[in-house]
């Protein structure tokens, strides 16, 4: 099958909802939209998945259509209670990651006079500390995954041991699908390591487009591709006008 990056993401973010039964899964990006969708549509039939307002629905329209099949009402207050409940898993971005896993979604450079303004800390440290979080990033690059980040947002693993128990408890980073490979925190220090390279990328390329030094196994496998049936649901169901493209180009 001639499968494309963009597809090989989508399937890498469907599997970060993997065997998470029935909780909400809140993508953020057009290629993690479409992985919880596939991932909805096949291992994983319990997700709850909603309009991206405050309806939750039965159904998996294609993106940008609406849902035909509305099964409950999900307005702030209730969302905030499945968030603080841990029934949630979130897939956020980041403007910058560091290797213990702290997010910055905030600003760049010095908080006294920023060199840029993003879109502030919203609620990136009650997600982090509350349910599990994995994070989509569509260019790896230096300047995302960097050695230190210039404003914590969604709290690593190193912050959350030193604030204690209180932060600990619910605190879990599961995934971070980036468009060369998928990495995760299973490691005895709880840094960020390879888990699957993408098809066609090595691990010089990796490392090189990494801010600090990356624990890449020898033995590291391939991220998979699609199924045929994956593969259908992806470009005639889920995404037939073709949008995870303009997201993940090579």
């Amino acid at each position: 099958m001639n499968v494309s990056r963009a597809e090989i993401c989508v399937v890498a973010c469907a599997e970060a909802w993997r065997g998470d039964g029935e909780i909400l899964a809140s993508p953020m990006g057009t290629v993690p939209t479409i992985g919880a969708r596939l991932a909805r549509l096949t291992f994983a039939p319990e997700l709850l998945l909603t309009d991206g307002e405050a309806m939750l629905i039965a159904d998996v329209p294609a993106l940008g259509r609406p849902a035909r099949v509305v099964e409950g009402w999900l307005p702030f207050r209730r969302h905030l209670a499945l968030v603080t409940k841990g029934r949630r898993h979130v897939m956020m971005g980041a403007s910058q990651l560091d290797r213990y896993g702290n997010q910055n979604i905030s600003r760049i450079g010095d908080a006294r006079r920023p060199d840029r303004q993003l879109l502030g800390v919203r609620g990136a440290p009650v997600n982090s500390l509350n349910h599990p979080v994995s994070y989509w990033i569509p260019r790896h690059s230096p300047r995302v995954l960097v050695e230190r980040v210039d404003m914590v947002c969604g709290v690593g693993y190193d912050r959350a041991a030193a604030a204690g128990p209180a932060a600990t408890r619910f605190h879990g980073l599961r995934r971070v699908v980036t468009d060369l490979a998928v990495l995760d925190f299973e490691t005895p220090d709880r840094t960020l390591r390879v888990r699957s390279l993408h098809p066609g990328v090595t691990a010089e390329e990796v490392r090189a487009a990494t801010g600090f030094p990356l624990d890449v196994p020898s033995d590291v496998p391939r991220t998979r591709p699609p199924t045929a049936d994956e593969l259908r649901l992806i470009r005639e169901v889920v995404d037939p006008d073709g949008l995870r493209d303009r997201e993940v180009r090579t």
